[in-house]
């Protein structure tokens, strides 16, 4: 499945490609896509594809295109402090990404089939927390997974603002699907092989939007156990939040605010933008096509720009680079620093309350 961008050579030039093609519209989900590199959550044998536009699947593990997420991420429409359920969470890949649009107050829970991707995820999860500086850019909403099949959940479940479905979803099974929403709230999931939005408008009342063409592997089917009887899913409760942790989102808050205004104040009237680096990219005329991989279809839908607007944004990007390249290396831009882990490591606290702000993280 996929196919429909060009591929990257690392995960920004990947979300590079996949604003132009109009796939990923908002800032929101741009900031998301960039957060999290995709080969992270490549076993290490197989990273060498993570940035083309394709899904890889290993075993049990699965990751559908990025076109296929940045286009349910979008759908989704996304905001701080709502609930979302993840059926067929897989690596988590897309939980995380979501997490940090929901922020501190959100909820983020997660149903997968299998318990050894339950594990991955949690790993990757872990070391997402653990060692990537875009981590304190954001105030995350960890996910929580559980094991079991998405179609035996309890009914006495709470429903969710969010729901994506990652499995083709029978039509028997709308309905169920329907009622895992609150009023208002927003279903996403492949249904008679289109990737279909739908919008919960009323206590019955439904808005259906279909996307695009797509072909998931369907969902599978419960396996009663001998007395006949169902292994009912209970979803993790809605907790809430320590004082100590409700702590450390506020210190880390306002540390944050004083970085900003630390930054404000040098810039004199605003922060400086940064040199502009921009690579190099051959701009193709996009067309409808269709793309066969593996158990799945990826039908494209965007139409090109004219050829003159192209041709001129062409030639800026040649001149772009012309003049980064007559620059001296010593003036390319230094690594990132992630200025909340240096202030706070500054700060006059013992160093397990300081490690404690830092979420105990490795970098």
């Amino acid at each position: 499945m996929g196919g429909a961008v060009s591929a990257g050579e690392d995960n920004d030039e990947l979300i590079d490609n996949l604003k132009e093609a109009q796939y990923i519209r908002t800032e929101l989900v741009e900031q998301a896509f960039r957060a999290i590199d995709r080969a992270d959550y490549y076993l290490e044998e197989f990273k060498d594809n993570a940035y083309k536009d394709l899904a890889w699947k290993h075993g049990n593990i699965h990751l559908s295109a990025p076109c296929i997420y940045s286009e349910v991420m979008e759908a989704l429409d996304l905001q701080p402090g709502l609930s979302f359920l993840n059926l067929g969470s897989g690596t988590g890949y897309l939980s995380s990404m979501v997490g940090l649009i929901l922020g501190p107050f959100g909820v983020n829970h997660g149903v997968e089939l299998h318990s050894d991707v339950i594990e991955y995820a949690k790993q990757k999860l872990d070391f997402f927390i653990k060692t990537s500086d875009s981590f304190d850019k954001f105030e995350f909403c960890e996910p929580s997974f559980v094991t079991g099949n998405c179609l035996e959940i309890s009914p006495d479940c709470t429903q969710y603002d969010r729901v994506y479905c990652g499995a083709g979803v029978q039509k028997e099974h709308e309905d169920y699907m329907k009622n895992l929403l609150k009023v208002g709230g927003i279903l996403v999931m492949p249904l008679e092989e289109k990737l279909t939005k739908i919008t919960r408008t009323g206590p019955s009342a439904w808005e259906t939007k279909k996307i695009l063409a797509v072909s998931f592997a369907p969902l599978i089917q419960p396996n009663h156990t001998d007395s006949g009887k169902s292994r009912l899913v209970h979803l993790p409760p809605v907790a809430v939040r320590s004082l100590q942790d409700l702590a450390r989102i506020a210190i880390r808050g306002t540390i944050k605010k004083i970085i900003h205004q630390e930054a404000l104040g040098r810039a004199g009237d605003g922060l400086k933008s940064p040199p502009r680096f921009k690579r190099r990219r051959l701009r193709r005329r996009r067309m409808e096509t269709i793309v066969f991989l593996d158990k799945e279809v990826f039908a494209s839908r965007i139409s090109s720009p004219s050829d003159d607007n192209n041709n001129c944004e062409d030639m800026e990007e040649e001149r772009l680079e012309e003049e980064d390249e007559s620059k001296p290396s010593e003036l390319k831009p230094d690594p990132p620093v992630n200025f909340l882990r240096e202030k706070v490591l500054s700060l006059p606290l013992p160093d397990p309350l300081k490690y404690y702000l830092l979420y105990y993280r490795e970098k």
